[in-house]
């Protein structure tokens, strides 16, 4: 199931607020925020570390902060701000 990010709640929760012009006016700023907070979401998940949980004491760097990004958000559907769908 695809999670909804903060940006996104906000957004849904606003629009019906919102005439259909000042959802138009209010459209950059939503798909710029996104953009911003996919990029924090991807590089958080690059920079950690994690302890491998069958107690070995292995650890893993994840790296993969888009392929993280794009599995818990749907980044590559239309909600998602990067999208040439759009």
């Amino acid at each position: 199931m695809v999670q909804q990010t903060a940006v996104e709640w906000l957004q849904e929760c606003l629009l019906s607020h919102l005439s259909h012009q000042e959802q138009m006016q209010f459209e950059g700023l939503f798909q710029q925020a996104k953009q911003m907070e996919k990029e924090q979401i991807i590089n958080a998940c690059n920079q950690n570390e994690f302890e491998d949980i069958d107690g070995l004491g292995i650890h893993e760097t994840i790296t993969k902060g888009e392929q993280y990004y794009n599995e818990t958000y749907g980044g590559h559907g239309s909600n998602d701000p990067t999208s040439h769908n759009n």
